[in-house]
């Protein structure tokens, strides 16, 4: 069963690679453009397929829709610690990284099933909704005797080797792919509920892993671990006269094996197997839109719930049956999320459709807990999305969108369990200093085509 999963997902969904590290801002080029906003404005296929299962109903004909994002982001951390120079005084040793991961593919697909004389309407969607990683190269520039050359303004001490106290090279790919079986019901005229089983793979790459106990040889070196999940999505869609439309959905916590994570020390040795559960948040959200033959509207508020969710609810350090820390970080310790969703479609010109959107997501990483999502930045809060359509005919459609995320600072201090103290117990580093930032651009192309008039 697990093999079939997935080759269902390597044929439906090819590859995913994310870095915000959030719940992604939208399905496909039309809804992206629309800043994500769809729970009460089933414009497209892949939208409505993402955020509300009830709102299907309002297609009256089979279609399908296919979109690919070229996806860019630009992490970047900086790290600040001061040590004693050997000459009874102190210096400060601090540098910025850059990742160097690059571009990589976002599909998703999604096919609606409906006709004008059915209240039911079916869909299935194949969808990449989440997922993080850094590609951050170990420090070279190491304060050594023989380093004559020593730069201590650009050597970032986060990233020096272990035996120097730092992770090395620090490399993340978390990917999520779900599968989506919907249904849909009207139950009377302008009022439809909705029902999606979701399926879920998940795979993890994590070098070093933190959240393994290291051993006198430092952390392990971990190799790519996979899991599925199973959860459900369920939604309400109401249609009222002159245009108004409004959309409420659920969409339950998603509940994965754990990873079971095999790798090696730097030496090469092998490593225990490390055992982690991350879980996907409930995502709660209700949207409101206007329509008219001009323009559409559409409003959504989303409460991604990352507090009560495996893998991101613990933050700080693993203690011991001994009482004393373990060195292995609980987790990730986010906050809850609050996402703000606008979008408007202007159809004045024939067969040519213009979208603009807007996103504003609140950011899950504190100043306590920024140093344990140093392999998950997910610093993105503003977002501006554009985008157009173009109808060949009355069922082909080709669609582009572009997306820029904005990115927030987010400092904290570098943390060591040596330095837990009952005032203190994530051991913060005294006169350190972390800092996340990143941005990101995505580039979307779009093909529907609808069968039947």
């Amino acid at each position: 069963m697990k093999n079939l999963l997935i080759a269902l997902f390597t044929i439906l969904a090819a590859s995913l690679f994310a870095q915000t590290g959030h719940v992604l801002q939208g399905a496909g080029a039309v809804n992206f453009s629309m800043g994500g906003a769809g729970t009460a404005l089933p414009i497209d296929v892949n939208g409505a397929l993402q955020w509300n299962p009830a709102s299907i109903t309002a297609f009256d004909r089979t279609e399908l829709a296919l979109s690919v994002a070229y996806f860019t982001a630009a992490p970047e951390v900086f790290a600040k610690v001061v040590q004693p120079d050997g000459q009874g005084g102190t210096m400060t040793i601090q540098g910025t990284t850059e990742d160097e991961k690059g571009a990589s593919p976002l599909p998703t697909l999604g096919a609606v099933f409906a006709n004008p004389d059915s209240k039911f309407a079916f869909g299935i969607s194949a969808f990449g909704i989440s997922g993080f990683g850094v590609d951050y190269p170990a420090t070279t520039d190491l304060p050594t005797p023989d380093n004559q050359n020593f730069d201590p303004n650009n050597s970032n001490p986060l990233l020096y080797p272990q035996n120097f106290g730092g992770f090395g090279h620090l490399n993340s790919n978390y990917q999520l792919m779900q599968l989506g079986l919907t249904g849909a019901y009207e139950i009377t005229e302008g009022f439809s509920i909705g029902l999606a089983p979701t399926f879920n793979y998940s795979s993890l790459l994590i070098e070093p892993v933190p959240i393994a106990a290291p051993s006198e040889k430092g952390y392990p070196i971990g190799e790519k671990a996979s899991a599925l999940g199973i959860g459900a999505q369920a939604g309400l869609f109401f249609q009222l006269p002159a245009g108004i439309n409004f959309g409420l959905a659920y969409k339950s916590t998603q509940f994965f094996q754990d990873f079971e994570i095999d790798g090696n020390y730097v030496d090469g040795s092998a490593a225990p197997t490390t055992n982690f559960n991350m879980d996907y948040p409930a995502i709660f959200t209700a949207g409101a839109a206007y329509t008219n033959e001009n323009f559409d509207i559409a409003v959504d508020y989303r409460f991604i719930n990352y507090e009560k969710t495996d893998g991101f609810e613990k933050t700080g350090w693993v203690i011991g049956e001994n009482g004393f820390p373990t060195g292995a970080v609980a987790g990730f310790g986010w906050k809850d999320v609050n996402v703000i969703a606008a979008g408007v479609q202007l159809k004045m010109i024939d067969k040519l459709p213009i979208r603009l959107g807007y996103t504003y997501s609140s950011n899950p990483i504190t100043e306590d807990n920024v140093f344990f999502s140093s392999a998950a930045p997910a610093v993105i809060k503003h977002a501006v999305q554009a985008g157009f359509s173009y109808m060949v005919n009355d069922n082909l459609g080709i669609h582009l969108a572009y997306h820029r995320g904005i990115g927030e600072d987010v400092t904290g201090q570098l943390m060591n369990p040596q330095f837990i103290t009952a005032e203190d117990p994530l051991g913060k580093v005294p006169g350190s200093e972390i800092t996340s930032k990143m941005h990101t651009d995505v580039l979307l192309l779009g093909v529907s085509y609808g069968f039947g008039k």
